[in-house]
């Protein structure tokens, strides 16, 4: 295909996410936005102002043949309805996460994607932040030996942000909203099977869906893992801390602020001297001598080949194959739902089926 066509771009929900993508898709410059709808008159005017003609309906929007693809950038409980209508118009869709608020609807939105024989590409976007390519390299490496436990986390003090995403029936909470993210990048990374999951979810703030959650995962590799989110703290933890059979390994945050703390090989082990420890003494928690760890920098992050919009533009040009494919969708959502009903029932959930 010539090197100059641009694909054609219809973002359906004009919001920040919404205008967010119309700023990667022109820095793209093989995707074009010609259009935007929302519901919402104001979003409409505010596309018009940069450049992008509103739709007055949705209907519009799939019976303009000029139309190649859709991104769905709405409020999560009606992205099934909006995808599967534009796949029977012959649209490809890109879905904001979570795709959908249940396995049962993404096997929808796949079956009628399947039946167009048109492309349906989830906008699991955290696979190329630069903090967990460095912890996916250093798990794949053996950076600082065989990792068994790894905490992953996001913390704000800001409570649940925007208007819907309080409310359960638009798909609100912190579980939908931030969780897949961080779901998806440790699925993604780790191919082991999941033995167990245990979890619970955070009602501080009042609100009829989530403000956080904690979920205990354990893979048949013998990894843990703890995954956390939370809008209720004022100090925030490590966004990544990893422990190695030779080390351990932290972030701070998206300012990639961290450090790696080895064994040393070279010194042979010496007893550990008493400390004094409140009111107490202890050999066990004492520091270890100077000269027995090596503290260095960060390594470099693997780099993904290409940016999520350019590998979108290869698969609709039958170049590549999905990053994000909807396989490893589908395995994130049964472990969102495996999460639910941990909480709910207060017990930890065994022998799931990750691709049921």
């Amino acid at each position: 295909m010539n090197e100059f066509v641009k694909h054609s771009v219809v973002i359906v929900g004009y919001g920040g996410m919404g205008s967010y993508h119309a700023k990667l898709i022109k820095d793209n410059g093989r995707l074009a936005v010609v259009g935007t709808y929302d519901t919402d008159v104001r979003r409409g005017e505010a596309s018009e102002k940069e450049g992008y003609p509103a739709y007055p309906s949705y209907d519009a929007v799939l019976n303009d043949p000029a139309v190649e693809t859709i991104l769905i950038a709405t409020p999560n409980d009606v992205h099934k309805e909006l995808a599967v209508r534009a796949f029977a118009a012959g649209k490809h869709v890109i879905c904001e996460k979570p795709v959908t608020m249940s396995v049962e609807d993404f096997k929808e939105m796949t079956a009628a994607a399947e039946r167009a024989n048109r492309i349906l590409m989830v906008h699991q976007n955290r696979r190329w932040d630069e903090d967990f390519l460095i912890i996916k390299q250093m798990y794949e490496q053996k950076t600082i030996g065989e990792l068994f436990q790894i905490e992953s986390r996001v913390h704000g003090a800001n409570g649940i942000p925007g208007d819907w995403r309080h409310l359960e029936a638009h798909g609100g909470g912190m579980l939908l909203d931030w969780g897949v993210h961080l779901l998806d990048q440790l699925v993604f990374m780790v191919d082991s099977k999941i033995t167990s999951v245990s979890s619970r979810l955070s009602f501080i703030l009042g609100d009829d869906v989530d403000d956080g959650f904690e979920a205990l995962l354990q893979f048949e590799n013998g990894l843990s893992a703890r995954v956390e989110v939370g809008t209720t703290n004022f100090i925030t933890l490590p966004r990544w801390y990893v422990k190695g059979t030779e080390g351990t390994g932290m972030i701070e945050d998206w300012s990639m602020v961290g450090r790696i703390v080895t064994r040393n090989r070279e010194v042979e082990h010496v007893e550990p001297k008493p400390i004094q420890a409140g009111v107490g003494l202890t050999k066990t928690m004492a520091p270890p001598s100077e000269s027995a760890t090596l503290t260095g920098a960060l390594p470099e992050p693997f780099r993904q080949p290409s940016s999520f919009y350019d590998n979108y533009v290869s698969v609709l040009e039958g170049m590549g194959n999905p990053i994000v494919k909807n396989d490893e969708v589908l395995r994130v959502l049964n472990l969102i739902e495996a999460i639910f009903r941990s909480a709910r029932g207060g017990e930890t959930v065994k022998n799931f089926d990750l691709y049921g």
